[in-house]
């Protein structure tokens, strides 16, 4: 095979610097979403002025309109050309934009009850959008940058470490930053502001950094036809779709709820960014453990267990008292450890699911699958995010005051029970599972065998 082709088929070693330069664009990406994850459901109901039931209903809606375009983001991304590729050209060009529609996002106009429910539905479907054309084609990039299943695996870890990175920034620096400028309605708008600034720059490196090697067999961008169906025959990307939805609704339910947690349930909101780097920093550990892991037991099982252990720790939050502190933060950083193997590895099979269509059906439609998954994930962002605010509505919670033991009880449940039930649904897909290590690399064989007639 001529040095070209291996090029081209993607079979090029990676580098420190091809992991470094992929990573720092999903921090760039988690400034933005771990904002909106962690903070905006709270900045609606005790900034904002908005009511529970109104930030629901803006969840729901403002989601599913989210959802709706990753589709037709993934149609576009995959039908780009450009000098600089097909996806790239999106993180240097789409996230200034989406800097400043997520300072607006985060800010407090001088309306009245009514002005505020329409302005947050406008800034929040903006946002989403403007997310929506950076973050498909930041995702769709893995399956382009390699095709070796560990390289996949240690550079989805990579992006997962800086992802972390970037939640880390937020989750720990967020409230002090608020408050250092100018607290309240100011200091979230200038807070945004600077990630907004920091984001545009790390994904510019991104841009520059990145290298799409991987090219399709068949390089004609796939029709409608052809993109319905790799979705509909493709039973990989569907077990998959079902654990990403139930791992991004046992998330968004979590993170929705544990700055109520710690406010109203432990009184304690000072402890509140310590808590978060606590458990970022266990994510942490387990990010860096999951590709060794994986590369013993194999990504299936590795998935399975760490869900497991992860439920375990969500138990044990559930029965552990209140005035436990220090058990509560070991509990969560725990748990965050477990959850992070399942996180790592949903990435690190995705582009396996791409390469099994194109195997299996002569079509390769990254950005379309991309999307599909980022559609259900959105999808149970809409429904989490939702359900979060309605717990809130139909427990009682009432803004800034005490709340009643039904109140406190919602809340407890968010953040430790309700990611128990949905990682076990989760489980149940991935044990269903077929692309094991032996069958991706079979598949990957077949298809360099193709690339090479065709070169």
């Amino acid at each position: 095979m001529s040095d070209s082709t291996s090029a081209a088929s993607g079979t090029q070693k990676l580098g420190l610097t091809d992991y470094l330069g992929y990573g720092v664009g999903d921090l760039a990406v988690n400034l933005f979403f771990q904002a909106a994850i962690i903070y905006l459901l709270y900045f609606y109901t005790d900034v904002f002025g908005i009511s529970a039931a109104a930030a629901g209903t803006i969840f729901l809606v403002a989601r599913l309109v989210d959802a709706v375009t990753d589709p037709i983001m993934g149609m576009i991304a995959d039908r780009t050309k450009t000098r600089w590729g097909k996806f790239r050209p999106y993180l240097l060009f789409g996230a200034p934009p989406l800097a400043v529609i997520a300072i607006a996002l985060f800010s407090v106009p001088d309306l009245d009850a009514d002005g505020k429910v329409i302005y947050a539905y406008a800034t929040y479907i903006a946002f989403s959008i403007a997310y929506t054309i950076v973050s498909i084609p930041y995702s769709g990039l893995t399956a382009l940058i390699t095709n070796d299943a560990t390289e996949r695996t240690t550079l989805s870890a990579y992006r997962m470490a800086f992802a972390l990175g970037g939640g880390i920034i937020v989750g720990v620096g967020t409230q002090p930053l608020v408050n250092l400028l100018g607290g309240g309605a100011q200091g979230f708008q200038m807070t945004m502001a600077l990630y907004g600034v920091l984001a545009v720059l790390l994904l510019a490196l991104t841009f520059f950094k990145t290298e799409e090697k991987v090219v399709a067999v068949n390089t004609k961008p796939p029709s409608f036809a052809d993109m319905f169906s790799v979705m509909s025959r493709n039973l990989p990307l569907w077990l998959l779709i079902v654990a990403f939805l139930m791992g991004m609704l046992a998330y968004i339910l979590r993170s929705s709820a544990v700055i109520y947690y710690f406010e109203y349930n432990l009184g304690r909101s000072d402890l509140f960014p310590i808590y978060m780097l606590f458990i970022l920093l266990g994510q942490l550990a387990g990010i860096i453990v999951t590709p060794w892991v994986a590369s013993k037991w194999g990504k299936k099982n590795t998935y399975v267990i760490g869900a497991l252990l992860g439920m375990v720790t969500g138990v044990a939050l559930y029965v552990t008292p209140y005035d436990s502190l220090g058990a509560i933060f070991v509990i969560s950083a725990a748990g965050s450890f477990f959850f992070a193997a399942p996180t790592v590895l949903g990435w690190a099979m995705l582009p396996d699911t791409v390469e099994y269509a194109e195997w299996k059906q002569g079509v390769r439609a990254d950005g379309a699958i991309y999307a599909t998954s980022s559609f259900f994930q959105k999808l149970a962002m809409a429904v989490g995010g939702a359900l979060a605010a309605a717990v809130l509505s139909t427990t009682g919670y009432v803004a800034g005051e005490a709340q009643s033991p039904e109140a406190l009880e919602g809340i407890l449940l968010m953040v430790s029970m309700a990611p128990v039930v949905m990682m076990t649904i989760g489980i149940v897909a991935i044990w269903f599972y077929p692309l094991d290590e032996e069958m991706h690399a079979t598949i990957r064989h077949q298809l360099d065998e193709r690339r090479t007639k065709m070169a």
